[in-house]
């Protein structure tokens, strides 16, 4: 861990989770800290697994203990390696490091032993009805549910079958499962006899062929605690139901010993997204999006590429806090925390996006003057860089208008404006194509109205950003915004809705016409910038990598949606 995000976790106030542990240590109930993140890897980490990286990493760092990363890969048909490298990349660059790394895939040989314990004690049998056949029997939670005909088949029986289930010696079509003997009255669901194995007669990433039964989620995942040492198993609270299972399979297996503990906390959601990764495998699958690491996605490597930089998030995390309830973060909240982190790192840059030409008719042709700016002005020590000027710039189109309101303080007919860190300059003569559109404005400047060595004694309210037409470069731009159109995604789709509906079509604008001061050809793919009063940018990873350069805006200077909300 850096010590950036080590002095970060020791200053923030207690949560109610480490106010529990900090009670534990002074009683004596506990004597070290032992947390885990166990992403399944079925798909990329996105902000709600960085709250739970944040959360499980940072009480090991505030107790002084340790934090495993563990993968729990019990389900072959959708995992890889792809997002196992994917996981671990992510959890360093947002500048955390594993005590220790385990995949549930190590525990297979131990969980098939534990498996026979529980079989030998009368604790699970195997059972032979399809899942249709089972959901009836299970019921609901307000009536008991109907016992299994196989739930007192003879130890000695499934035994010989969950040997066969091993070996391959039935298809998924055979039905054939391992069930936990538990309660099938229990009001809850998961204790009426749960699944422990199913057969999948699949290659599985790390083990190959080896298995051909693999265990489910609910049984591996505590005993995998245990066997880790785990001390606190921080879960979100959709998992408050399983901790019954969770302590009932613990205890079975490792009777009165050291067991972990599972605590639950509000998991992260964000406004105008969503955090299914099945969903968001839908939109990479069906190409509705660019990749898992689209800049539009919520995932940890789509705000990477989008300029997101890991103390935004990890203060975003901070922010939110540690919850007991479910609710919606607003995105504005997220954005905030990189605007904050941005306006202190980002050098400012001249960025035209929609330009017009502008001809400054009394500066001589072919002259260059090189000015000096500011490269951040929160960042003294960022210096300063030269920049080109001449007779022909280019100016933003929202910069100029022809027929202006009276407070209007930018240029138009007749006006004046400065021209940052340059002159001030008056507008004579706008210059029309046949249509009537703009071609190109004729100024003029005031020679002793340099910048920093003023003596015109003119007095000018507006001041706007510029780049030199023959030195500019052209470089496309892409401008995001919310990935759907409506705040709370769920909740709008909860009745026969389909949330690819919601998607919103005007989440990116590729602007193709953008003229950049030349300094900027040299960006580098981890350098954020702030595009004078446009907002936070940054080169492209992708287009970088393809040996283009593209510029992603990371979020603009002010809040404009919500602007937009208002209106409408």
């Amino acid at each position: 861990m850096s010590k950036e995000v080590e002095k970060a976790v020791i200053e923030k106030s207690l949560n109610f989770i480490e106010e529990k542990i900090e009670k534990e240590l002074k009683e004596g109930t506990q004597t070290s800290i032992h947390t885990r993140f166990p992403p399944e890897p079925n798909g990329y980490l996105h902000i709600g697994h960085a709250k739970s990286i944040c959360l499980n990493f940072g009480l090991a760092q505030r107790f002084n203990g340790k934090c495993n990363l563990r993968f729990d890969d019990t389900n072959p048909t959708k995992e890889n390696i792809e997002y196992v490298d994917s996981i671990k990349n992510d959890v360093e660059w947002l500048g955390f490091k594993w005590d220790n790394q385990f995949y549930a895939s190590d525990y297979f040989q131990k969980l098939y032993e534990f498996a026979i314990q529980l079989i030998k004690s009368g604790d699970a049998y195997v059972d032979q009805q399809t899942a249709e056949e089972i959901a009836v029997q299970r019921g609901v939670p307000t009536k008991p549910g109907t016992e299994s005909p196989f739930r007192n088949r003879s130890v000695e029986e499934s035994l010989a079958l969950f040997d066969k289930m091993k070996n391959g010696e039935f298809s998924e079509s055979d039905n054939y499962i391992l069930r936990a003997k538990i309660d099938m009255s229990s009001p809850n669901m998961h204790m009426r006899d749960p699944i422990m194995y199913r057969v999948r007669n699949v290659h599985h990433y790390r083990t190959g062929n080896d298995w051909c039964m693999y265990p489910m989620y609910d049984y591996a995942h505590g005993l995998s605690d245990a066997i880790e040492g785990i001390s606190h198993s921080i879960c979100t609270l959709e998992f408050e139901v399983h901790r019954p299972l969770y302590d009932w399979f613990n205890k079975k297996v490792f009777g009165e010993a050291k067991l972990p503990y599972q605590t639950e906390f509000a998991r992260l959601n964000l406004s105008y997204t969503i955090m299914s990764k099945r969903k968001l495998l839908q939109l990479v699958e069906e190409k509705l999006v660019d990749g898992w690491d689209d800049p539009r996605m919520p995932t940890i490597s789509g705000l990477r590429r989008r300029g997101y930089t890991p103390k935004s998030i990890r203060d975003f995390c901070d922010r939110i806090g540690v919850a007991r309830r479910d609710g919606i973060i607003d995105m504005q909240l997220l954005e905030f925390s990189i605007r904050e982190d941005l306006n202190k790192i980002a050098d400012r840059r001249m960025a035209v996006l929609d330009p017009i030409k502008v001809v400054i008719t009394n500066f001589p042709e072919g002259k260059v003057e090189q000015l000096t700016a500011i490269n951040n002005p929160e960042n003294p020590e960022s210096g300063s860089r030269e920049l080109p000027f001449e007779r022909e710039v280019y100016i933003d189109s929202d910069d100029f208008m022809e027929d202006s309101p009276k407070k209007y303080f930018r240029l138009f007919p007749g006006g004046v404006v400065r021209l940052k860190y340059a002159y001030i300059i008056q507008c004579n003569e706008v210059i029309k194509n046949e249509d009537g559109s703009i071609k190109e404005i004729h100024c003029e400047y005031f020679e002793n109205s340099k910048s920093g060595q003023d003596t015109s004694g003119l007095k000018v309210k507006g001041t706007i950003h510029w780049v030199s037409a023959n030195h500019a470069i052209s470089v496309p731009v892409n401008i995001y915004d919310r990935l759907f159109t409506v705040e709370d995604v769920a909740e709008e789709t909860k009745v026969d809705g389909d949330y690819k509906d919601f998607i919103n079509p005007e989440s990116l604008e590729v602007v193709t016409i953008a003229k950049l001061e030349p300094s900027l050809a040299n960006a580098t793919v981890n350098e954020h910038f702030q595009f004078e009063r446009k907002g936070y940018f940054v080169a492209d990873s992708k287009a970088k990598a393809e040996g283009k350069l593209v510029f992603n805006r990371t979020v603009g200077l002010r809040d404009s949606w919500a602007k937009m909300q208002n209106k409408n």
